[in-house]
């Protein structure tokens, strides 16, 4: 009777007053009532309007609705509040017992009265969000979450997105509060065939919806006895205006009926094959298909919230999650599509100073604006897009679980590196090729998850880890054109490939140097060994190797003074202590005698240095040790070999080759004096970055200037040795050679203002770059000497 005279009194106040007033007038004449009573009040009040209301067309916004459900939820989590953390009062026990969320959730698909579907999707995020106890577990909470998931993203530009997108984000974020909960999330189909005749009857239903959404008072009454104490629960499909919707959702929960089908493949008129009899339970994962449909949304917020919740999704732990994810989802397909397709509305030319140079990138801040950049190109705006999204797919496979994340690493490298950029790298148009490499070169910088770096090695330089010969170097196409690249005749896709390679070695991926170094002097046959007689032994116990070269009885360093090189004395006193454990003649070259070798390679009237404040060799040690420590930190947990192999455990029968990448390395080395400066500074900066990794192998065969070479094989120090030889006879033909190459040098170093032309630049440049990079190779053999005798 009591609620019957609130009712009237409702009536009474609804004429010529909005709802927040009402809203207010209620609750100071109503009396204060225990939670529960005030809680099934307000949800017989939405029932109710079932019953009473004539016009369905109305707006919710129109009706005391969203206030019931507030109400509701402000009841709700009063409750909680008051009890003990854990505790399931009567007002959650009765919305659990009353399947009041499939009630909702039958009213949100009928979206009626309109825009009930806004506040469905409003009380359940405010529900998960506010309520502290886990709900999810329970069977009457996941079910109709789980259905409501699938509403979500069906249309994109809505005027429901931001609720969707909302709800979908609070149940990412349950999940990963408690990722075992996901497989609640995981619908089983038993049959591909049985899931398309139920998506079939889906759409059968759906043509139907208007017969079926008509709400009329007869179909509600007795709603009140039904859900009065008695414990007897509102059915959803009592609810007329959800008959339609609630008919498909005993469609959609055919799969997990399995044992109850009464009809065969012969009744569906599909003939059955011998796969499909032996095809086993797939699942379908619509909270990841949800989100992925609203990544497409024109709205950007939209589009990056969908993101944040993929983001969540694929770092949860559960196995059965990330196969279901990448097996039964269109996730990889939605990467890699759309990567190749920012890619493809890229510019044809693009200027590789403008890839390089533009803006870190992070995919959740994608907003860049034309009109407000003062420094904006032709394409910035699409490749900002390009390099964003690239990001994010870099990011979720940096946060996936271990088997999500392999597989989208794979299909990025499948579809979009060998599908898409592969036909771009390896085009003849020289500006194709420019603008692809670049693009490679700023890919390979960014990107920072450990297995997508994996393909994109695997995608540049192959999988192959046997030693090269001279016969196979073409076995993987890419790696092959893109090394013959760093001897283009465009010094612009020279320079740039070899930059490409440089960040490359600078990644921390073990397969890098053994593929382009380390797998072709494994077998160290680039080394003539000879069995050591009794006297070689006493020559290498007195600290000289066996057969080795004296370079200072060589032709080429007869005309060096004295002054030129550092005494061992001076050697001594920077070099680390002798120790026990560390004696002197340990069968290592004495470091001083090679440093000294790589300083006096260049003889004195091609010297410049010396002339010039602040460019010794010194500058080079500090720079030599950062670096050197920095690539230890790298290479530490691949657990090289302190010392070199053995030589009687080596192969050294075999035929040597220095692997492509190094030929064609030494190739270009060997033509310092003829090529442009800015080729030189990047092909000396790749074979320095070479020469800094700690393995034995490399230090030997590009440090060493005392390795006892095998015949017909060469080595950095080789290589040098011949362009020196080659400028001693060059410098003779120039006249006023030492004055121009000091003016050269003052020029590059900006210290003198330019002037008429040189005649000879190409060579004085290239002498400089000689000297410099003798001195940088010094110093690193320097450094690694003193990091390997330090105990």
């Amino acid at each position: 009777m009591r609620l019957l005279k609130e009712r009237a009194t409702c009536q009474t106040l609804g004429m010529g007053l909005t709802w927040k007033k009402k809203k207010e007038i209620l609750l100071e004449l109503a009396p204060s009532l225990p939670l529960q009573e005030d809680f099934v009040y307000h949800w017989k009040a939405i029932t109710h309007y079932y019953i009473e209301t004539s016009d369905d067309k109305a707006p919710v916004t129109d009706t005391n609705i969203p206030s019931h459900l507030d109400q509701m939820l402000d009841i709700l989590v009063q409750e909680e509040n008051e009890r003990e953390s854990g505790e399931t009062g009567p007002c959650m026990e009765y919305l659990l017992h009353h399947k009041i969320l499939e009630t909702l959730y039958t009213l949100g698909k009928a979206d009626c009265p309109p825009g009930m579907k806004q506040q469905v999707l409003a009380f359940y995020t405010k529900l998960l969000g506010r309520i502290q106890q886990p709900l999810l577990p329970h069977i009457n909470v996941h079910r109709p979450v789980q259905k409501l998931i699938r509403l979500c993203g069906e249309v994109l530009a809505t005027p429901t997105e931001n609720e969707e997108i909302q709800f979908l984000c609070i149940v990412c974020a349950k999940l990963k509060q408690d990722p075992y909960l996901v497989n609640f999330f995981l619908e089983v189909i038993q049959d591909p065939v049985l899931h398309l005749y139920r998506r079939q009857n889906k759409l059968k239903a759906m043509a139907s919806k208007e017969s079926t959404n008509i709400i009329t008072e007869d179909m509600l009454k007795g709603q009140e006895s039904l859900a009065t104490d008695t414990g007897q629960p509102i059915q959803p499909e009592e609810i007329p205006g959800a008959a339609g919707a609630e008919q498909m959702e005993k469609e959609d929960d055919l799969p997990h009926q399995g044992d109850d089908l009464s009809f065969s493949l012969d009744e569906l008129n599909v003939a059955s094959s011998p796969e499909s009899s032996t095809v086993g339970p797939n699942q379908d994962y619509n909270l990841v298909n949800s989100l992925l449909n609203l990544t497409k949304s024109p709205d950007g917020r939209i589009a990056v919230k969908a993101c944040e919740g993929l983001m969540l999704l694929v770092s949860l732990p559960e196995p059965a999650a990330a196969k279901c994810l990448t097996q039964s989802t269109s996730l990889c397909e939605l990467l890699t599509d759309r990567l190749a397709t920012l890619y493809k509305a890229l510019p044809q030319s693009l200027d590789p100073l403008d890839i390089e140079t533009v803006e870190a990138i992070n995919w959740g801040l994608d907003s860049y604006s034309h009109k407000e950049d003062a420094s904006a190109f032709p394409g910035k705006r699409a490749l900002i897009s390009f390099l964003s999204w690239f990001d994010y797919c870099d990011q979720l496979i940096k946060e996936a679980q271990k088997t999500a994340a392999v597989a989208m690493a794979k299909a990025v490298r499948e579809r979009f590196f060998v599908d898409v950029m592969e036909p771009q790298l390896m085009q003849t148009s020289e500006i194709g090729i420019l603008t692809s490499t670049a693009l490679l070169h700023r890919i390979v910088r960014q990107v920072t998850s450990d297995v997508l770096l994996q393909e994109v090695v695997y995608f540049i330089l192959g999988e192959h880890r046997e030693p090269e010969t001279s016969t196979d170097i073409n076995r993987h196409p890419l790696r092959h054109r893109l090394i013959e690249h760093c001897d283009h005749i465009s010094d612009e896709i020279s320079i740039m490939t070899l930059r490409m390679f440089e960040h490359l070695l600078q990644k921390p991926n073990e397969h890098i140097l053994y593929n382009l170094v380390l797998r072709n002097l494994e077998e160290r046959n680039y080394i003539e060994y000879k069995p050591l007689c009794q006297e070689d032994k006493d020559v290498v116990e007195n600290g000289q190797i066996a057969g080795a070269i004296d370079l200072e009885e060589d032709p080429l360093f007869t005309d060096l003074s004295p002054d030129n090189t550092l005494s061992a004395q001076e050697w001594l006193s920077a070099s680390p202590p002798v120790s026990p454990e560390h004696p002197k003649n340990d069968g290592k070259t004495e470091v001083h005698k090679i440093v000294n070798s790589f300083l006096c390679l260049v003889p004195d009237e091609a010297k410049s240095s010396y002339h010039v404040e602040g460019t010794g060799y010194d500058t080079y040690l500090r720079d030599a040790h950062r670096q050197f420590r920095d690539y230890c930190v790298i290479c530490l947990r691949w657990e090289w070999p302190g010392s070199p192999r053995s030589l009687e455990k080596c192969n050294l029968e075999a035929s040597f080759f220095e692997g492509h990448f190094l030929k064609v390395l030494f190739e270009r080395m060997g033509r310092i004096l003829d090529q442009p400066y800015d080729v030189n500074l990047q092909v000396t900066s790749v074979l320095s970055k070479l020469s800094l990794f700690p393995h034995p192998h490399i230090h030997e065969y590009l440090l060493d200037p005392y390795v006892n070479l095998a015949s017909g094989c060469r080595s950095l120090f080789s290589v040098i040795v011949r362009v020196v030889g080659d400028l001693m006879v060059r410098i003779q033909r120039i006249p006023d050679f030492t004055p121009k190459l000091l003016l050269v040098r003052k020029r590059l170093l900006g210290l003198e203002p330019e002037g008429p032309i040189i005649d000879h630049m190409t060579l004085l440049e290239g002498v400089i770059v000689l000297e410099e990079f003798c001195k940088e190779l010094a110093a690193i053999a320097f450094v690694k000497y003193h990091a390997s005798s330090t105990p």
